[in-house]
């Protein structure tokens, strides 16, 4: 027999047996104990043997539905969900195999993710706790929280189907909890609490990731010198453009969602002034790659830290650019912790009061829910008066208070550009009237405008939602 003849019959055997091997394998994100988004059509896939015919029975409404897997052994079905219920079992039944998925339950899913301030599970970091971390978890259990995490995975090119850190969908009890992220979990909980349906959060976060490498390829190229820095041959593999895209976000994009939640920009403050453009691609092309239109994307701004330098502004700037990217995203949200900052400890301990000021978007929002307030003040416009400072906000409606505590961290400037601490009041226009004795002719001020202001109090409108730091000049 030919050497040439021989390496085809080998080759031809290698690709029989291992399509005979072959099992019904559905995608990683498709587990025992998941939750599927209600009220809506969601995709099954996965692989099995080609050309083979696949039957998939869902439980809730007892429609069978037959696929053909194509030649390289992959299949789609798409399936209706009905309203909030279960648990459900799934079935998949081919001439040789059967596979069932069970304890699934229909309710509401949301993405999260970000860097290792969304990763930061309840039990904490090293010498880093989460607040009343044991408390959470005595609470935990619940058969209607549901949380799968996604295994870090960087990659060159897109794949399709991701693996579970944990394997499969776990549902919340202390243990499950105790190494989930903090803030998914707590978001998931009251939500849950709120709307009596089940919810599923999936977490996919990498800490330290800058925005650029979750980014798709299409998206990124837009900005050449982001593009540049994070492209560079030198650079590791996860530091580059899209490789968490690739590996972590596109690998969901079968996966039926209500809307995303974000927690990232602590590794973009060194280049805070594309920071919104970039995050305004970022979500505009994963709205277009689920295909699920402009979904709710509700984002944290990023907790006050010193980044080696409390008085410096680069990390203000970021939060800057994260109050500007609401009005670049439609259909978006910032959750403003400008009072939960630790000046030493990037990992704010407080993701319970995180958690619930994003759930405050969801509710107003996405959900309908009227009376609850989501949007922190923001700054207006900037009048001058003699010697004061007259500084207007939106979202301000019943005025503003600092709850008692003193705030320290204003400061006013004049035409020489040089600022001074500052004292404030208000009045029943809803207005700030900021004034220092050196500035006799005020030009500027500024809010909490340092990486981390340094400051007793914090002014918040009554409904206990927090200023964002600003500034009314662009020096």
């Amino acid at each position: 027999m030919c050497m040439k003849f021989r390496t085809i019959l080998f080759t031809c055997f290698q690709f029989t047996v291992l399509f005979l091997n072959a099992q019904i394998k559905p995608a990683g994100i498709l587990t025992d104990n998941m939750v599927l988004q209600r009220n809506t059509e969601v995709k099954l896939w996965g692989t099995a043997n080609p050309r083979e015919k696949l039957v998939v029975t869902t439980g809730w409404n007892k429609v069978k539905q037959t696929v053909t897997v194509n030649e390289k052994g992959e299949w789609l079905v798409k399936v209706a969900t009905a309203d909030a219920g279960g648990p459900y079992t799934i079935s998949f039944v081919s001439k040789t195999e059967q596979l069932e998925l069970h304890n699934i339950l229909l309710g509401e899913v949301w993405i999260c993710s970000g860097q290792s301030n969304m990763d930061m599970p309840i039990r904490g970091y090293l010498d880093q706790p989460i607040n009343n971390a044991n408390e959470l978890l005595v609470d935990a259990d619940n058969v209607n929280i549901r949380l799968f995490t996604v295994n870090n995975a960087m990659r060159s090119h897109p794949i399709d189907s991701c693996v579970g850190k944990y394997g499969i969908w776990k549902p919340a009890t202390a243990e499950s909890v105790a190494s989930f992220s903090a803030v998914a979990y707590l978001y998931a909980k009251q939500l849950q609490q709120k709307l009596k349906v089940p919810v599923g959060v999936i977490t996919t976060a990498w800490g330290g990731s800058r925005i650029e490498w979750w980014m798709d390829s299409a998206s990124i190229v837009q900005f050449p010198e982001a593009y540049r820095q994070t492209t560079d041959p030198k650079l590791s593999p996860q530091m580059k453009a899209s490789y968490l895209y690739n590996g972590m976000i596109h690998p969901l994009l079968n996966v039926a969602i209500k809307g995303v939640i974000w927690f990232q920009g602590e590794a973009n403050v060194n280049n805070n002034g594309e920071y919104a453009a970039l995050m305004g691609g970022m979500v505009s092309s994963w709205r277009k790659n689920f295909a699920q239109g402009d979904f709710p994307f509700y984002y944290v701004q990023i907790t006050p830290y010193f980044y080696n330098n409390s008085k410096a502004t680069n990390a203000a700037l970021l939060r800057e650019a994260q109050v500007k990217a609401q009005s670049v995203i439609p259909n978006s949200g910032m959750a403003c912790t400008l009072d939960l900052g630790e000046e030493k400890i990037i990992h704010a301990a407080e993701k319970l009061t995180i958690a619930k000021r994003l759930s405050y978007w969801a509710f107003a929002k996405t959900y309908g829910i009227a009376g609850i307030a989501c949007q922190s003040p923001i700054y207006k416009a900037i009048h001058i008066k003699d010697s004061v400072a007259i500084i207007d906000f939106d979202y301000a409606l019943n005025g503003l208070s600092s709850f008692g505590k003193p705030v320290d961290c204003f400061e006013i400037a004049g035409a020489d550009k040089v600022f001074y601490p500052a004292t404030w009041s208000t009045n029943r226009k809803n207005q700030v009237l900021v004034t220092a004795p050196q500035v006799k002719e005020p030009v500027a001020v500024r809010y909490g405008f340092h990486n981390f202001p340094v400051t007793a109090g914090y002014l918040y409108n009554t409904a206990g939602l927090p200023v964002p730091s600003f500034r009314t000049d662009d020096w």
